[in-house]
């Protein structure tokens, strides 16, 4: 017997095919890639957590910059992974968790999880035959998440490096958190003075200019979001200079 293509139910029986189709290939497309996904993310966060060490390439008499080809060689050679740790809220060590398993962006976003329960992870390397302690932050900022990563230096209480990121800021604005004029003021400053933890603050009096001064320049036009790395910043570090002192 032949199918009346004119009627009503034939219409939405082929919309409803169409729809149990295309929607079984999104999914299983989805899955087929998702172990690049997830491996790509993974590269991402070294190169993070590499830049915030201002770790290069060398080649030669060429320096080369981390990229999605070097990134896990670098990781490797700098990041000492058996020393890397996860601590609670109060500073302490929790035992068993790997510092790189930990998702920041996730508990941050997970608003049903108090504060007292997240967990920090405390990424430790070398450089130079020098250890350093790399940070990583998240916040928000005016149009959304925003995040970054914080290196101490060897002394547990200045700044080696830092950088940050965002998701949809406003470009010119406060998306030049990620730009090297901003996040290069970090650089030498302190986060504790005698063992008290000081915080770092964005200010936009010039003032930020002045070295050693807890104090860095925000971005014009960018108020909120500059202040959104304060607030992630400051939240942040209280808790690993609580373990830094132990």
């Amino acid at each position: 017997m032949a199918v009346n293509k004119d009627k009503n139910g034939y219409t939405f029986f082929f919309a409803i095919l169409m729809v149990v189709i295309v929607g079984a290939s999104l999914a299983a497309v989805s899955v087929g890639l998702k172990p690049k996904q997830d491996k790509n993310l993974e590269i991402k966060k070294k190169m993070d957590i590499l830049n915030a060490l201002k770790v290069k390439e060398i080649n030669g008499s060429d320096t080369l910059p981390i990229s999605r080809m070097n990134a896990e060689a670098l990781y490797a050679a700098n990041v000492l992974v058996d020393e890397c740790l996860v601590l609670d809220a109060r500073g302490n060590v929790i035992p068993g968790v790997v510092a790189f398993d930990v998702d920041i962006k996730q508990q941050f976003r997970d608003k049903t999880r108090p504060e007292e329960d997240r967990q920090y992870p405390l990424f430790v390397a070398s450089i130079d035959g020098s250890k350093k302690y790399v940070i990583p932050v998240v916040g928000s900022g005016l149009w959304g998440p925003i995040w970054g990563y914080v290196a101490i230096d060897e002394d547990k209480s200045t700044i080696f490096g830092a950088t940050f990121d965002h998701k949809t800021e406003t470009p010119g604005l406060g998306a030049e958190i990620k730009q090297s004029f901003f996040y290069e003021q970090y650089e030498s400053e302190s986060i504790s003075e005698n063992g008290v933890y000081k915080t770092i603050k964005v200010v936009k009096d010039g003032s930020g200019k002045e070295p050693n001064n807890f104090k860095v320049d925000g971005i014009t036009g960018g108020t909120i979001t500059s202040k959104g790395v304060e607030e992630m910043v400051d939240r942040t570090l209280q808790v690993y200079v609580k373990y830094f002192n132990k």
